[in-house]
């Protein structure tokens, strides 16, 4: 029986493992696995050895002030790793936690096989780590194909799989007439997966479709979230007395209410490729705390904080960040973008050029098979 141990560090990270060990366990029955994860991975009967929350913080400050929080899981996790005596090491995304620990488990188990998915972003700061990265890892999987150049330079095994949440997905059966009533139009909202993030942005959201309300009488405001934070934003809507919104947890519910939508607001992330996949024009958000946004600020080199506008050099997706991040910003911008079908249009035809590069037909399957290749 071979095995393999997958370590992810939030939520994204835990979806797109899942995609790739789905077409892993279609494929091969003779695996064990073992998990640092979270619903996707449980969803697929892999066991995690503690919750993904007790790991996922925000930021540089949030980090410090945890260090020791986080050195103690990382150790633990490099002790239940080497004692699982797993062939691969299949680390996803987060790679302040995931390459550390990756690190220590070669350095005492070198027989392991480390292939880490999602590069860290070194073409956005910290080009520098590529030449570490090549005492401990394997291989590495790449989403986007302008990577490529960093790993080849250093020697490191690396193959562009394209970007598994791009990947064509079936029909769906999922209804949500019923949760979409009244005919209105679906505005779909994604505040981010991580507490912190909720915290900043959610007041500034909610203030934002007050301010929509005032004018527009037709739309449903869905707020896309996590099963272990949707309870939180539907209480904090109820709080604040806002009824023509909802919060939705169901992957496949959010997959059909982003389909049916008009227009989405989200953080900055990985979302705003599967909102551009779902052809829904958009609106990219995102504040930190003053430290965390002053120090980014020194080490980033791009203009642009979402990767859509970094792979085309040009803000197609309005970026409002920090200062520019507030509720009479979005809605500003939103109103002016809604009123002109062109833009609209402009938008989603410039994003599907993109998105098409970062794209294969078979990117989970491509994944799954470096990882069979290496058992």
């Amino acid at each position: 029986m071979k095995k393999i141990f997958i370590l992810t560090g939030e939520p994204s990270g835990d979806k797109l493992a899942s995609k790739v060990i789905t077409k892993l366990k279609n494929s091969r029955s003779d695996i064990e696995y073992l998990s640092v994860g979270g619903e996707h991975l449980n969803a697929l009967g892999i066991k995690s050895l503690y919750n993904l929350k007790d790991i996922t913080y925000l930021g540089f400050t949030s980090v410090l002030f945890n260090i020791f929080k986080i050195k103690k899981k990382i150790n633990e996790t490099v002790k239940e790793i080497i004692k699982f005596k797993p062939d691969i090491l299949f680390s996803v995304d987060s790679p302040d936690f995931t390459l550390r620990v990756a690190k220590e488990v070669k350095k005492i188990d070198p027989k392991i096989k480390t292939i880490h998915f999602v590069a860290p972003q070194i073409w956005v700061w910290r080009e520098h780590r590529v030449k570490q990265l090549k005492s401990f890892l394997d291989h590495i999987l790449l989403l986007f194909p302008f990577e490529k150049k960093y790993f080849d330079k250093e020697s490191i095994q690396s193959t562009f799989t394209g970007h598994p949440l791009l990947e064509e997905q079936g029909k769906s059966k999922v209804d949500i007439s019923q949760i979409i009533k009244d005919n209105k139009k679906i505005f779909s909202i994604y505040p981010g997966s991580r507490l912190s993030e909720i915290k900043f942005l959610i007041p500034i959201l909610f203030e934002f479709v007050k301010k929509m309300n005032e004018k527009y009488k037709d739309l449903f405001f869905v707020f896309h979230s996590t099963s272990a934070h949707v309870q939180l934003i539907q209480n904090l809507l109820l709080k604040e007395g806002l009824k023509n919104c909802g919060a939705i947890g169901d992957e496949k519910i959010k997959s059909e209410i982003l389909k049916s939508s008009i227009f989405a607001v989200a953080k900055s992330g990985t979302i705003s490729l599967e909102i551009c996949n779902a052809k829904v024009p958009s609106l990219i958000v995102y504040k930190m705390g003053m430290i965390n946004f002053f120090i980014v600020k020194m080490l980033v080199k791009v203009k642009f904080a979402n990767i859509i506008n970094i792979a085309a050099n040009e803000e197609i997706i309005p970026e409002l960040l920090q200062s520019k991040c507030n509720a009479i910003n979005i809605y500003n911008t939103v109103e002016k973008l809604l009123s002109d079908q062109t833009i609209l249009e402009n938008q989603v035809s410039k994003t599907q050029k993109i998105i098409k590069e970062f794209k294969t037909e078979k990117s989970s399957e491509i994944a799954s098979s470096v990882l069979i290749n290496n058992l």
